[in-house]
């Protein structure tokens, strides 16, 4: 059967994903240097560090030369001079040094192939802990280069545990050894990593406890006592009876690194004098002067490195204890640098880690508690205080006598704990409830053992009343705290106040509070820059009477006329925030032109707006105050408050964009006047922070205040919905099927969920139309012997399709996870699955058998399937249609959408039933599998579409909700006259057509009565030929068939054409009995949800429509049994997560049965326009990914058909035996050559240009005139040679090359017409699911690879092209990239100067691909523009083109003509016109560059292009307007 992979470790890593994306960020400069990105290439290539690295280790150039032996003072020197940081900086290494040392492969090709754990220096290790490190922060893998030589690996671990035993790390060296562990225990899945790590957290630690901890928790769980006392036995047994465990260094390592961040954290971050003096009166704590800021960095490390402990089950189990122990959390609130200001980002941190170790879960066992079971086991810890204090401390009897509601707060347990000596508080912490150990330096701190008392014994907020408390919009105190939300320059060195998305959660409402913290900022950070980007054009000011005034004006945001709050409902009961308040707004839309007052115009209900407080300072700020000044100051923003729309009313009160069905369609009217009036629901948990702050402190009325309301796209505001989802999700229990659970959550057998441990197996399995014949089905199973039988049992000697399978018992073995650690070499091209000894002998059952007659109609024969599936693709289809989890990894080219189609069809016809949910995230996508399901045996009548992008299906007929309302209605119209027929037939009155339920009845009288009378007839008449044909009892109604029904000569056929006859007939009723309901529902609404909710088979949405309305489908009783998800390494984790979740449970169970997951983790992720979420909290890792991590079986296709089979090598290293399909071998198109082009694929080197190569107008924003050039260059030569326009597309790495080969495309080809635009001019990460003819992509970057390093990149990149791909770039940068070696060696062996052809001056050539013709290698930009001069020249001598014939040495760069310059010389591609200009010219910029492919125009406007979203994940465009 079919390879199912379970990745393990190895498995992963070897065929690694470069984890997140990598943003390029400029690197730091040296002190002195103007601008930190002003290095240029031949700087680096000058620099000590690239010659010393061309000296010793660089493969760059002559990879045969000799290179000198290993130097260990050469790694000290290097270590010394250039890898160390001054004491007291808060960074921990200089970062550009470190940069070009990991570039040049200092790790891989000189420090560990020559590292022995016996002989390394103590500088050896730090450089290589440094060099892991960097590769975490660039987001590369960082373990590969270890596999090699695994037990090298273990001593570099080891030493690496010892280190600190050789000598006294600086505070910088501390906190790179933080950094190194932090990354260590964040890849668990490698088995070399976490085979040594995980014994730092575990059982053994527990050694390190005090006695009085150690005891209260083996007395918490009995089962811990076993486990002890097994654990000392086999210790005693190998190390002998006088070994003493607490020294091991497993044992101390953690409790050491903890004692030692505690004494950094109390003497060093502060001096004395500025802490805590000895009558515990804090002194001058804001004396900002003496922080250390490098030791207030190796704080914050150090808390991020606990919380990454506490926050994984298999590190917190035995940890959390450890952590109490030693009183972790009250020494940090007690600390200095809690209340300092420098402190912020460590209060945080703190705070995020005092909320994992009191996390609501059964460390043990790793169940989940309930707040029930919280709340009791907080008031049994109470009550058993009381009862000793009852007991024991006569001076507690108060407190052992009150209420536990009036202690179990902070300042009751303060005042009544007060009452004792400072010497009687610690008897009671330390002796009689052991919290702490006597012998802790701060046990006769009093502030201290009181904190540690209001720790343990105070009642914490649970999950669900703080997700409840959150404010759903963000305010401008989270907009602009860079903790939460940082800038777009996150660079990776410092850590964040944000919780990780990893592999492993603790618990559904862990995994569910992560997601909604880090999607609630995500789009925080996404409203701050539209708000950024809106508030400017309004030119705030200060008027004469000292009000705010606005000069300006802006697309997305107006001044408000009147807002006042029109009700305030009481709280529900238990809560205290109001259960609505609603507010009235007024605005006027005169000053805006036709197009955007349609915009405002359009506001309906549920869209979310912001109300704004704007109030500029009198005085313009200085230079200088502006360069302090917070953007908030700067636009003179006070507040940011959302609220969501409830109605819209015009002038006259009217109300607009009602979809309520409140104003029927023929009453509506147009929108009157100029005024609009906006009814508002606010956030009610901010109405009431605010109004109580208000109360309490006198603060400014919020709501008094605001002034302007802004706002957004429509598409990029859909986050209130999705935030309210997972808040709902968490209000709820039992959540997820209880066999994809543990699954789920990453513990357990990553196996469980696979369908052969799955109970209620499809034992048979009637496959349909997947086999076109017998061989495909023996090609399918080639490990069996297959035996066909008829539905009788006798063996079948001539079988054909449609086929029905019994499954063997040992095709289950076949598909279990194979071990990736243990995985055999495998031919790339091997299509055979697994084989077992003993399945060759098994018997493979396989019944043909032959459909029953479908009618004489030519509509009534089913649509067959034309595809022959490879044996993968029917493994896949096979592990679709069972229970479980199916995962399948699907290459470029390989046909995932045929085969997800292919499942659907299959499931259909096996579970008739059973209702289908297909998720998609992008409308393509699902447009594409829905158009290929309609070419299938499915029912139309069974298909619904919901969603924006239904009008994009390429089909005649209407499948959204009111498209198939309208199609059931028509049908039962034409069904109804259909029955009339029927009646006039057999000579009975007509009105049994009148309705679906008279048609009912006359099926059941006269029809089925009728028939029910042939048949017995016929059993007695077997003998007579032609019964049949004479006494069919339709015979008339069957008349009008194409061909006649019987012919009088068999029994048997006719008698199967009758059942044919019947079965049409039977259709017919059975569909007018599906039309009953919506004869009987009347309103639209109605009859839409009944189609929905019971008629659909096949429902289908894209992820972002599936959270925005998933209340409604729970309102309505959406059901459905399975779920499949298209393109699911593109959806972000929690978009992925909320289909599976868009039905009620039944009766505490989840009604899910299949889950299939299609996608392919090793092409780009979802997008996420923070840097800092996706490289710190990998927020875009997609759960398909993670569950690949996990070692979660899957199954690769493994046959591509899309590009010709060189080209497919530049990524089929990828994966792991992707091959290639028969026809891209055999086909005429692919054995052709190109012509004009003497190679199919080349890397074309692409030298300075002008003398410059990469450049950025604005940051991140690069650009390459000579890539640009040379790319429309070759464009226009293929156009000259017969090309077609839409076969060719241009791609590129970056956004700001894009619309740079636009410009030069708009000035070079689109003014004349035998040239014109390519099929489409984009970035690689927007072109990702599309392909084309030939590809040029041009890579941009000259000085540092950029995030092409990312391999997912790459791999998206090469797998566009069908026929030809040329790839422009910087040779000498792209080549010594570690992570790119695989493909670009391949391209390498080719010439690095574009070879053409001129012997070819068509577009056809009957020249072999592999055969170059004669070679004409192209030097330079400036010749590729001759040489298409001269091709014009030829062909169009008798036209007189001077614009495209001009060089670009003509004396002025033809690039300056239309592109502003900027001061430094710099062409700006970011020209500053007023916002009306843009408003007006924005779409017209890009006008002649539109996309042409298939006769399609889709407009790609620079409008969109330029402004803030990006199109790749770390390429960030910020322009202004």
């Amino acid at each position: 059967m079919t390879r199912v992979y379970g990745t393990g470790a190895y498995d992963f890593k070897r065929h690694h994903v470069a984890e997140y994306p990598v943003g390029d960020k400029p690197v730091e400069a040296k002190p002195g240097a103007a601008l930190p990105s002003s290095i240029t290439l031949s700087e680096i290539q000058r620099d000590q560090l690239t010659v010393i690295a061309a000296a010793n280790w660089s493969r760059v150039g002559d990879a045969k030369e000799k290179k000198p032996a290993f130097d260990p003072e050469l790694v000290k020197r290097i270590y010394e001079t250039e890898l160390r940081v001054k004491e007291g900086e808060r960074k921990t290494v200089p970062l550009q040094r470190v940069m070009i040392l990991e570039v040049s492969q200092y790790l891989e090709n000189y420090l560990f192939p020559n590292f022995d754990a016996e002989t390394a220096t103590f500088e050896h290790v730090m450089s290589m802990i440094l060099m892991v490190n960097e590769k975490f922060r660039e987001n590369v893998a960082a373990w590969v280069c270890f596999y090699d030589r695994k037990d090298a690996f273990k001593g570099f671990l080891g030493r690496v545990l010892g280190l600190k035993s050789e000598r006294e790390l600086g505070i910088a060296e501390k906190t790179n050894y933080l950094v190194f562990m932090i990354n260590a225990f964040q890849s668990l899945e490698d088995e070399i990593v976490s085979e040594t790590v995980l014994r730092l957290a575990s059982f053994q630690s527990w050694h390190s406890l005090s006695y009085g901890r150690f005891q209260m928790e083996l007395g918490l769980n009995s089962d811990l006592i076993k486990k002890w006392r097994r654990m000392v036995k086999r210790e005693a047994a190998k190390h002998g009876e006088s070994f003493n465990p607490s020294t091991a260094l497993e044992v101390q390592f953690l409790r050491n690194l903890i004692e030692e961040f505690l004494e950094i954290l109390d003497s060093k971050v502060l001096p004395p004098n500025h802490g805590v003096n000895g009558e515990d009166q804090l002194l001058d704590v804001n004396g900002m002067e003496h922080v250390d800021d490098a030791c207030v960095l190796y704080c914050e490390r150090f808390v991020e490195f606990l919380i990454d402990l506490l926050s994984q089950l298999p590190t917190r189990r035995y940890l959390r204890p450890l952590v109490a122990d030693v009183a972790v959390v009250p020494k940090c609130h007690l600390s200095a640098l809690y209340r300092h200001e420098k402190g912020k980002l460590f209060t945080q941190l703190v705070d995020l880690l005092q909320f994992y170790e009191g996390f609501e879960i059964n460390d043990n066992v790793g169940k989940q508690l309930t707040d029930d079971e919280v709340l009791q086991s907080h008031y049994d810890r109470v009550q058993s205080f009381q009862l000793l204090a009852f007991k024991k401390i006569p001076k507690l009897k108060e407190l052992a006598l009150a209420n536990i509601g009036s202690i179990d707060n902070r300042n009751d347990l303060t005042k009544r704990l007060s009452v004792l000596s400072p010497e009687e508080l610690k008897d009671l912490v330390c002796s009689k409830l052991k919290l702490i150990s006597k012998n802790d330096p701060w046990s006769s701190r009093v502030d201290f053992l009181t904190e540690v008392m209001v720790s343990f014994f105070k009642r914490q907020q649970s999950q669900k009343e703080k997700i409840n408390a959150l404010p759903l919009y963000p305010n401008e105190l989270i907009m602009w705290d860079e903790s939460l939300v940082p800038s777009i320059n996150y660079s990776g060195e410092g850590c964040l106040a944000l919780p990780k998305l990893n592999l492993q959660f603790l618990t559904l409402h862990d995994y569910l509070l992560r997601n909604f913290d880090l999607f609630r900022l995500e789009s925080t950070y996404e409203i701050r820059e539209d708000i950024q980007e809106a508030v400017p054009h309004l030119n705030a000011c200060i008027n004469n009477e000292g009000e705010t005034a606005f000069r300006g004006w802006s697309r997305m945001a107006v001044p408000i006329k009147e807002f006042k709050i029109s009700e305030v409902k009481q709280p529900n009961i238990g809560e205290v925030k109001p259960a609505a308040v609603t507010a009235e707004i007024t605005y006027s839309i005169s000053s805006y032109k036709a197009q955007v007052r349609s915009e405002w115009n359009a506001l309906k209900e549920h869209d979310v707006l912001f109300l704004l407080s704007i109030r500029p300072s009198f005085e313009p700020l200085s230079a200088e105050e502006g360069a302090k000044a917070s953007v908030p100051q700067k636009l003179g923003l006070q507040y940011v408050r959302g609220c969501e729309i409830i109605e819209v009313r015009d002038e006259e009160g009217t109300l607009m964009n009602d979809f309520t069905g409140r104003i029927k369609r023929d009453e509506w009217k147009p929108p009157k006047g100029e005024l609009r009036t906006l009814t508002v629901a606010l956030d009610t948990a901010q109405y009431y922070m605010d109004v109580s702050n208000t109360a309490a402190k006198g603060a400014e009325d919020v709501y008094g205040t605001f002034n302007i309301l802004m706002r957004r796209k429509p598409k990029e505001n859909n986050f209130k919905a999705i935030l309210e989802s997972i808040r709902d999700l968490m209000n709820e229990y039992c959540i997820v099927p209880d066999w994809l659970h543990k699954t789920f959550l990453g513990y357990g057998n990553p196996s469980a969920a696979q369908w052969t441990n799955m109970p209620d197996l499809l034992e048979t399995v009637d496959f349909k139309d997947t086999f076109l014949d017998a061989d495909h089905l023996r090609e399918c199973f080639p490990d069996y012997q297959v035996f066909f039988v008829s539905p009788d049992g006798t063996e079948n000697m001539d079988p054909r399709p449609p086929f029905r399978v019994r499954l063997p018992k040992t095709i289950k073995s076949s598909t279990n996870a194979l071990a990736g650690n243990k995985k055999a070499k495998m031919s790339s091209m091997s299509d055979v699955p697994i084989e077992d000894s003993d399945k060759g002998n098994e018997k493979f059952v396989v019944e043909a058998y032959t459909p029953p007659d479908p009618g004489p109609y030519p509509q009534d024969q089913p649509r067959q399937n034309s595809v022959r599936f490879t044996p993968t693709q029917v493994g896949a289809i096979l592990s679709g249609i069972q229970p479980g989890l199916t995962m399948v990894v699907g290459p470029p080219g390989t046909g995932k959408t045929d085969t997800a189609v292919q499942i659907l069809n299959v499931l259909y016809h096996n579970c008739p039933s059973q209702r289908t949910l297909i998720i998609t995230h992008s409308n393509q996508a699902l447009n594409d599998l829905f158009e290929k399901i309609m070419q299938r045996d499915v029912p139309a009548r069974y298909l619904l579409r919901l969603g924006q992008g239904e009008q994009e299906l390429a089909t005649d007929l209407d499948f959204s909700r009111q498209g198939r309302v309208n199609a059931m209605l028509v049908r039962r119209l034409e069904l109804l006259s259909e029955v009339e027929r029927l009646a006039r037939s057999l000579q009975l009155p007509e009105d049994v057509g009148y309705t679906c339920e008279t048609a009912g009845y006359f099926w059941l009288l006269h029809v089925y009565s009728r028939w029910e009378l042939f048949l017995a007839a016929c059993n007695e008449n077997k003998n007579k030929q032609s019964f049949v044909k004479d006494r069919f009892p339709f015979k008339e109604f069957f008349s009008d068939s194409p061909k006649p029904v019987f012919t009088g000569e068999s029994f048997e056929k006719d008698m199967r054409a009758a059942k044919g006859c019947f079965r049409h007939l039977k259709t017919v009723f059975q569909e007018l009995e599906e039309c009953r309901a919506f004869e009987l529902l009347k309103s639209t609404a109605d009859r839409a949800n009944y189609l929905m909710t019971k008629q659909a088979k096949i429902v289908a949405m894209t992820c972002t429509h599936a959270a925005l309305k998933r209340k409604d489908f729970l309102q309505l009783g959406f059901k459905y049994d399975n779920l499949l998800m298209e393109e699911s390494a593109q959806i972000l984790e929690i978009e992925t997560f909320i289909p599976m979740l868009l039905q009620r449970q039944e009766d505490g169970y989840a009604r899910l049965k299949r889950c299939i997951l299609i996608g392919d983790h090793h092409q780009l992720p979802p997008v996420v326009k923070n840097m800092a979420f996706q490289k710190y909290s990998h927020m875009d890792q997609s759960l398909f990914t993670r569950f690949v991590r996990l070692g979660i079986p899957y199954i690769e296709l493994n046959a591509q058909g899309r590009a010709r089979p060189s080209i497919a090598k530049l990524y089929n290293w990828r994966y792991r035996e992707l091959g290639d399909l028969p026809y891209v071998k055999q086909d005429a198109i692919f054995k052709r050559a190109n012509s004009g082009f003497s190679f199919e694929y080349q890397l074309v080197d692409v030298p300075d240009y002008h003398d410059r190569g990469e450049s950025a107008p604005s940051p991140w924003f690069y650009q390459n005139e000579g890539e640009a050039e040379y790319v429309v260059s070759v464009y226009i030569y293929m156009r000259l040679l017969g090309y077609p326009a839409n076969k060719i597309s241009i791609l590129t790495t970056y956004n700001g090359q894009k619309l740079l080969i636009r410009d030069v495309i708009n000035r070079r080809c689109a003014p004349y017409d035998f040239i014109g635009p390519p099929s489409k001019v984009t970035t690689v990460d927007k072109f990702q699911g599309q392909q084309n003819d030939f590809i040029l992509l041009s890579l941009v970057r000259t000085r540092f690879v950029g995030h092409l390093r990312d391999v997912r990149r790459l791999i998206v990149a090469m797998s566009r092209a069908r026929l030809g791909l040329y790839v422009f770039c910087r040779r000498s940068l792209f080549e010594q990239c570690y992570e790119l070696q695989p493909t670009f060696q391949h391209l390498l062996q080719r010439p690095d100067c574009l070879a053409l052809n001129f012997n070819e001056t068509t577009p056809h050539t009957e020249r072999h691909v592999e055969e170059t013709g004669p070679v004409h290698l192209v030097s330079s930009v400036d010749e590729m523009i001759s040489i298409y001069q001269q091709l014009y020249a030829v062909k169009f001598h008798q036209y007189v083109a001077p614009s495209i014939l001009q060089t670009s040495m003509s004396g002025q760069d033809p690039m300056d003509a239309d592109i502003p310059v900027s001061a430094d010389g710099v062409p700006d591609d970011t020209p500053h016109v007023s916002n009306s200009e843009l408003e007006d010219n924005g779409r017209k910029v890009d006008s002649s560059v539109e996309n042409h492919s298939n006769g399609v125009t889709e407009m790609e406007t620079s409008l969109d292009d330029a402004h803030v979203v990006p199109e790749s994940n770390s390429d960030q465009v910020r322009m202004e307007e």
